[in-house]
Formats: C-alpha cells, sequence, structure tokens
C-alpha cells in the first residue's frame, strides 16, 4: 500500500462528480484534514494573544531595565512620546506587544514567499511538515523562555516557520476546480475564525491559572507553551499521517535553483509588488496580479491598524478592561465565522470581485460610525459592518488569486499574496497608532473609512485570468 503522501494519491484530488457538479470524495476529505490541521495550528499560535500583557510584564520584572527588555522599552517610549499617547502602563504594554506583533508580521513578509516557492518544487507535504516541525521548534523555546531574549528567539523562530497558511491556500487550490475553490478558501476562513475564537478564550483561562501562582512564577508562560507544543506536534503527526500530496512530481518546478532564485527576489519590495518572479503567466496576468496585490497591501494596511487601534478607542471612550474587550473581540470573530460559513462558502463562482468590493463598501461607513460611538449600541452597530466587510474581503481576495498561475507557480503566487499581507500588517498598527494619538479617533477612524475608497478603486479594476473567463 501506498503511503498518503505518494503522488498517486494525488492524481484524483481534483476529481469532480460530473453528473453532481460537486467535489470528489479525495478532494472533500482532504479539505477536512487541511482544515483540522489549521485549526489545531492555530488555536496553539492564538492562545498567546490574552496573555501577552502579563508576559510582558513578567519580563520586564525579570530582565531589569538594562536588558534585552529595558533596551526596547525606552524605544518604545519614544514612540510613544513622539505620537502623543499618555504615559500609562496598560497603553505601554499594548504599544510594546504591537512592536512585536510586527517583528512576527515583518518576518512572514521574508519568509512566506521562499516556503511558496519551495513547496513548487518539493510538494505542499513535505514544506508543511518542514514547517511545522519549525513552529514546534519555536513553542519549544517558548517553554524554557525564563529570559526575554529566548523569548524574542522563540518568536523569530516562528515568524520564519509559519508557512502553513499560505501552503493550505496553494493545497485548496490544487484540489478544487475554479467552481468550488471559494469554498475551500471559505474553509481556510473559518478555521481561522474559530481558531482566534476559542484560542484567545483558552489563553484567558491561562491566565487566571497563572495570576493564582507567584508573581515570579514561570507558568504565565509555561502552561500556555505547553499546551501549543501539544497543538502543532499533534498538527505534524495529522499532516504526516493522513494529508495527501497535491502537487504531483509532474506538475513541479523543475529545480531548487527556480524556486530560491524567484523568491529571493521578493526580498525586495518593488520586485514584490511586480510579482517578477512569476513566469509562465501572460502579461495581462501579471498586470492584473499587480493590482490587486496593491489592493490587499492598501486594504490590510488600512484594517489591520484600525483592527489594532481598537483597543486604545474601547478603553479611551468606553473604559473597558481587558475582559470586556476580550467579548468584543470574541463577537468580532463570532460574526465573521457566521458570515464565511453562511455566505462567503455559498457565493457563486466568480463572485469573488463582487463580494470584495461590497464587503470595503460595508466596512466604510462601519469605521464612520466605530469613530463617533457614543454608545455601546453604536459601537456595536459599526462592529456589526466591519465584521461584515472583514469577513469576506480576504477570503474572496485570495480565492480570486488562487485562480493565477500554473500548477508549479501556485505556492509562489500565495506566498507573495501571503507576504503581501505581512508587510502591511507590520506596518498598519505604527501608523495608525501615530494618527490615532496624534489626531483623535474620530479622525483616525473617518480617514481610514475615507481612505478604504483607494483600494477598493483600485480592485474595481482586477480581472479574472485569461484561462478563467
Amino acid at each position: 500500500m501506498k503511503r498518503s503522501g505518494s503522488d498517486n494519491s494525488s492524481k484524483v484530488a481534483t476529481d469532480v462528480d460530473e453528473k453532481e457538479g460537486k467535489m470528489s470524495k479525495k478532494s472533500r476529505n482532504t479539505l477536512f484534514i487541511l482544515f483540522f490541521s489549521l485549526v489545531l495550528d492555530l488555536l496553539g499560535f492564538t492562545v498567546i494573544l490574552p496573555l501577552m500583557p502579563s508576559i510582558l510584564e513578567y519580563y520586564g520584572r525579570s530582565d531589569g531595565q538594562d536588558g534585552l527588555y529595558g533596551r526596547l522599552l525606552a524605544a518604545v517610549d519614544g514612540f510613544r512620546d513622539f505620537i502623543g499617547a499618555p504615559q500609562t502602563q496598560k497603553f505601554n504594554i499594548v504599544l510594546f506587544g504591537g512592536l512585536l506583533g510586527s517583528l512576527f508580521s515583518f518576518l512572514q513578509f521574508v519568509a512566506s514567499p521562499l516556503i511558496g516557492s519551495l513547496s513548487d518544487v518539493y510538494g505542499r507535504r513535505a514544506i508543511m511538515i518542514t514547517t511545522m516541525v519549525g513552529v514546534v521548534m519555536s513553542y519549544v523555546l517558548w517553554a524554557v523562555s525564563y529570559s526575554f531574549p529566548v523569548f524574542i528567539v522563540a518568536r523569530i523562530v516562528g515568524g520564519i516557520s509559519k508557512g502553513n497558511v499560505s501552503l493550505s491556500a496553494a493545497i485548496v487550490t490544487d484540489i478544487t476546480t475554479p467552481a468550488h475553490r471559494s469554498k475551500g478558501m471559505a474553509a481556510i476562513a473559518i478555521a481561522f475564525c474559530l481558531g482566534f475564537l476559542f484560542g484567545p478564550t483558552i489563553g484567558a483561562m491561562f491566565s487566571i491559572l497563572g495570576s493564582t501562582s507567584e508573581a515570579q512564577s514561570y507558568s504565565i508562560f509555561q502552561y500556555p507553551a505547553l499546551f501549543s507544543l501539544c497543538m502543532a506536534a499533534g498538527d505534524v503527526l495529522l499532516i504526516y499521517a493522513l494529508l495527501p500530496e497535491t502537487l504531483p512530481s509532474n506538475r513541479r518546478a523543475k529545480s531548487l535553483g527556480y524556486g530560491v532564485k524567484s523568491a529571493l527576489q521578493l526580498i525586495n519590495p518593488v520586485s514584490l509588488f511586480r510579482f517578477d518572479a512569476m513566469s509562465k503567466i501572460t502579461k495581462l496576468d501579471r498586470q492584473n496580479l499587480q493590482v490587486m496585490g496593491v489592493a490587499y497591501f492598501l486594504y490590510l494596511l488600512l484594517f489591520s491598524g484600525l483592527e489594532y487601534s481598537l483597543t486604545f478607542l474601547c478603553h479611551q471612550v468606553f473604559n473597558y478592561t481587558s475582559i470586556q474587550q476580550g467579548k468584543m473581540f470574541l463577537f468580532i470573530g463570532v460574526v465573521m465565522t457566521l458570515v464565511q460559513g453562511g455566505y462567503v462558502r455559498r457565493r457563486p463562482s466568480g463572485s469573488e470581485k463582487q463580494t470584495a468590493l461590497q464587503g470595503m463598501l460595508l466596512l466604510m461607513p462601519g469605521m464612520f460610525i466605530i469613530g463617533r460611538a457614543s454608545s455601546i449600541i453604536m459601537l456595536y452597530v459599526g462592529l456589526v459592518l466591519f465584521s461584515f466587510g472583514a469577513g469576506t474581503v480576504v477570503p474572496s481576495m485570495t480565492s480570486l488569486t488562487s485562480e493565477f498561475g500554473e500548477g508549479d507557480e501556485k505556492g509562489k503566487v500565495m506566498g507573495i499574496f501571503r507576504s503581501l499581507g505581512a508587510l502591511a500588517r507590520a506596518l498598519g498598527p505604527t501608523v495608525a497608532c501615530a494618527v490615532y494619538w496624534r489626531y483623535g479617533a474620530e479622525i483616525c477612524y473617518s480617514f481610514g473609512a475615507m481612505l478604504m475608497l483607494v483600494p477598493l478603486f483600485i480592485f474595481s479594476f482586477v480581472e479574472r485570468p485569461v484561462a478563467h473567463r
């Protein structure tokens, strides 16, 4: 019997029942395994989110002002003074956490196209296992991060290794036809929502456990790190045992040199936006990818910044506690899950552009309302529109992007797309913080809403690939 990762297992991966127009059983099984794998991964990845303030406070006590923590905190203080943010412990921690989040996103920007290109050469399964082993190692380092430098190394290893999202999108492209691709991308988005719904909740439970321990106890990070380690290790076993290879050897890029050379071009942001590494697409398709890449980058730059500044707004305007903010983000996650599971996945093939444009249109009034909210009801009305738009734009853009490129460049194009998003998420919070603290919430959100017209206008010019028209 051939193992599940053999090329033979993928020969019928994209079979469709011609009579019923449904995905084949093998494709559905692969999609289910991929969905469950992402849920495991994201549970481990998001458990740290509500713990970050307590973890940083712990390192502030243990590392001291002369260590790496103290030097980075001084840099954050300088940035805080520059943008006019108030000198409070809560805001200092949020800014510091944003700095670490930007570091993680920047590493994704560098690593994603390389990981995608390697998957075009060696197959999705092998590279997926390799990257997940890297994630496991990052959690091992986190579990023993008694000093702040070790914690930073753990985050660096995790950021470089986190390639399973773009790989998952490439796998969905491998196993689905254009008619079913949006449903596959919606499944990835739903896995994201579930991970971000339950992972932080589990992290909050660990924070309660840590609060009952001694002030200097390592339990604030050891228990959640071990939980994340178990999730990642289980994910590796799941992928190794059950996930088939979806890119047969006859559809792969010919050599490592071809893949790596193309990926290294993308360290240059100009080359990244031009999709220079894509060598097997028509001039018109390349132009469409370039337009979509700019629209996606600008959209996520605005969205990630305003999403990040919600923490400041709710604390400043409504005096929200951390628990109340957790409930707010839980509400956003529930709405996004319902939208992606009940609306996006039921949208017909070919409607991705329209769905994304509608999402951006809904985000704009949502931002206006949030920025001017003077009551909880008004805030949540804005959050509904904000969440509905957020739940449609990225899955639709991702599905449309996956239609570009040959089979041996699918991993590359999804890696480029993921990299653009990571660069936007690295820059967005910093830009939004500067605008928020200098000009206030109303101007920040109103200006962001108006600027959303720019990616909306740019994306309106995108057309599907020539082969799918």
